[in-house]
Order: C-alpha cells, then sequence, then structure tokens
C-alpha cells in the first residue's frame, strides 16, 4: 500500500532523487555507535530534536482545548487535565518535555563546544543553534504562564520585573510583552499565548530549517 503511494506521489513530483539523496547519505564512521562508544555524544542533536517533535505534536493537542483568556484558562487546563482522554498524558508529555529539551541542548552544546565544532567553517552554525536555545528558553517562559495559576501568575510578574530592568528599553519592553504597564492580566495572558504558539514556533522553524541546512552542506564535525 506504501509502496503503491509512494510510486503515485513519485510519478507526479519525481521525488525519488530527492530521497535517495537524504536515504543514501553517509555517516561518518565516528558517529557510530558500533564502531566507538563515545560516539552516543553525537545522539544529543537528533534527541533534541526528536523530542522538539513531540513538543510541537502535544502542543497542537492542547491548543484544541486551550482557551488564553483570564476566565477560562484554568478551568480549560484543569478539563484537560481530568476530562479528555489522554489529556493528562499528553500534558505531562509537553510539561517535562518542556524541561528535558532544554537539558538534551545543553549537553548538545557542551558536545559541540568541547569538540571544537564551532570554528571554521561552522561559526555561523554555532550562532543558529545558539539563537535556537534561545528560542527554547522563550518557549518555556511564554508556557509557563498559559495555565493561570498563582505559580505562573508571580512567576510572571517576576520575569517581567527582569525585562523592565532593561537599561533605556526595559519600560518599553514591558508594556510590549505585559500589554500594560503596570498589570499582568488578560493582555499579558493573549500575548504570551501569540508568541508561544505562533511567533517563536515560526522562528524555530526557520532556524531549525538553517541548522540542518548548514549540517548537510558542511558534514558532521570530526572527533576531538
Amino acid at each position: 500500500m506504501l509502496n503503491k503511494l509512494f510510486d503515485w506521489v513519485d510519478e507526479r513530483l519525481d521525488v525519488t532523487p530527492l530521497w535517495a539523496d537524504i536515504a543514501d547519505h553517509e555517516v561518518p564512521e565516528h558517529v557510530n555507535p558500533a564502531h566507538h562508544f563515545s560516539a552516543f555524544v553525537y545522539c544529543f542533536g537528533g534527541l533534541t530534536f526528536f523530542i522538539v517533535v513531540i513538543q510541537v505534536l502535544s502542543g497542537m493537542f492542547l491548543t484544541m482545548y486551550y482557551v488564553p483568556d483570564i476566565i477560562n484558562a484554568w478551568n480549560s487546563v484543569f478539563y484537560l487535565q481530568n476530562e479528555v482522554a489522554f489529556g493528562q498524558i499528553v500534558r505531562g508529555m509537553h510539561h517535562w518535555g518542556a524541561s528535558l529539551v532544554i537539558v538534551m541542548m545543553f549537553l548538545h552544546t557542551l558536545r559541540v563546544f568541547f569538540q571544537g565544532a564551532y570554528k571554521k567553517p561552522r561559526e555561523l552554525n554555532w550562532i543558529v543553534g545558539v539563537l535556537i536555545f534561545f528560542v527554547m528558553l522563550a518557549l518555556g517562559l511564554t508556557g509557563y504562564l498559559l495555565p493561570w495559576d498563582m505559580k505562573a501568575l508571580f512567576a510572571t510578574k517576576v520575569t517581567i520585573q527582569i525585562i523592565e530592568a532593561t537599561p533605556l528599553l526595559g519600560p518599553y519592553l514591558k508594556t510590549l510583552i505585559a500589554g500594560h504597564p503596570e498589570i499582568v492580566g488578560a493582555q499579558t495572558l493573549t500575548r504570551f499565548f501569540a508568541i508561544h504558539v505562533f511567533f517563536l514556533p515560526a522562528a524555530l522553524f526557520g532556524l531549525l530549517a538553517a541548522h540542518f541546512i548548514m549540517i548537510r552542506r558542511q558534514g558532521i564535525s570530526g572527533p576531538l
């Protein structure tokens, strides 16, 4: 069945050369765990991407039930957690995945740094990777407010106070993010939701595409 579907698509779009280029791409011997135990450190990047995929899919499921306003936000999370089939599992995956993806990105960054993989000709890819790291941190920060419970509310107030302390631009950034110069309320929740669901994922997908293209062009860095 899958072969027939592939043949049908290939006849119209000629995807065989593209698929062959991806599937037949050789992986260097030093990243094969069967040959070198130390090659496991090269798995951190792939594991990070795998968790990102889980975050995206689980997040899509959560947005089907989440209501981004201060009246219904907490109630919608409670309903998802206790009434929706598998809702508790999917939310748990998204919750713990948000922490795990940061840990895996940190390990991946350490591997790249200590093996000197950020040096020429991979300087630009290192910069893109650091930007991805900051985007993931911002995703965790904006998602923290969305349940609209007391812990999330006070944590967001502290975050906004830190942003306000930015020299020169602090008050403007605070108003831009919070939606109000003094109150963390409905505008703040709506903006955090929009940033978390639309703006940051768009930036993440663009940066990931650039990251993978450069890895494919430059190849995987050599061993230490």
